[in-house]
């Protein structure tokens, strides 16, 4: 017998797919239920489970998001969408099954059918191309102390050092995150540029490029970004984009 979640916004979405396992899975019981990210992730904690059933754009975060704070390696994601032309786009790139709302009992049983104990869970690469297919408004960073939801448009800058990310909020506030830099490319697609090896900016947040002491970028929170010798040119491009 498999165990499942099913992580949904929509307490409709949940109970109809709950009665739709019930019904059409029989090797699958449904043994905790989810309306958000925090607490789908605090939830499988607790719980153990083989499936996640696994919405991605909640009103908190998306799928994604929740599986930057989960160990993947533990469940088999079967993601749900009302969105057809992300679905078609999204499952070009990653070897994972989906069900598009409303969801139908025969597509619910063959995805079912391909969990198997022995197949391998998402991997990051699979997650970072998904995120860069689909950018969403909200990010979840997991920090050692708390889950915070932030809003991209709120992110000035990214630093890295080492294995670790520090972001830079518009209210002057910072978190640390146990991620490289690498991992957060996906907010490219948001307006975001990598001008340096350690730093990734918000370009909508700048300032202005000053030429002087070798050239840096000076951010809306005054801060000073400086940019790689061989990324200048690019640089120069985006932000003349952007204007």
């Amino acid at each position: 017998m498999k165990k499942a979640v099913i992580i949904d916004d929509n307490k409709l979405a949940i109970a109809s797919l709950k009665a739709d396992v019930e019904d059409h899975c029989p090797n699958v019981e449904i043994v905790g239920q989810s309306e958000g990210v925090i607490e789908a992730a605090k939830l499988l904690r607790e719980l153990e489970a083989d499936i996640l059933f696994l919405d991605i754009h909640m009103n908190n975060g998306t799928g994604f998001d929740l599986l930057d704070i989960l160990d993947t390696t533990k469940y088999q994601v079967i993601f749900t969408t009302a969105s057809p032309d992300f679905a078609i786009k999204a499952f070009q790139y990653a070897a994972v099954d989906y069900l598009l709302k409303p969801i139908e009992p025969q597509r619910l049983i063959e995805a079912v059918s391909k969990v198997k104990s022995d197949k391998p869970a998402l991997d990051s690469q699979q997650i970072t191309m998904l995120k860069e297919i689909d950018t969403p408004e909200k990010i979840v960073l997991s920090t050692s102390e708390e889950i915070r939801i932030v809003e991209i448009k709120e992110i000035i800058r990214l630093e890295s050092s080492n294995n670790y990310t520090t972001f830079y909020l518009e209210d002057g506030s910072k978190i640390l995150v146990s991620k490289t830099l690498k991992e957060y490319s996906f907010l490219n697609e948001a307006g975001f540029y990598r001008v340096h090896q350690s730093h990734q900016i918000n370009l909508s947040k700048v300032q202005a490029y000053i030429k002087t002491e070798g050239g840096y970028i000076l951010m809306k929170d005054d801060s000073r970004v400086p940019v790689s010798v061989r990324k200048k040119a690019e640089v120069m491009k985006a932000l003349q984009k952007e204007q």
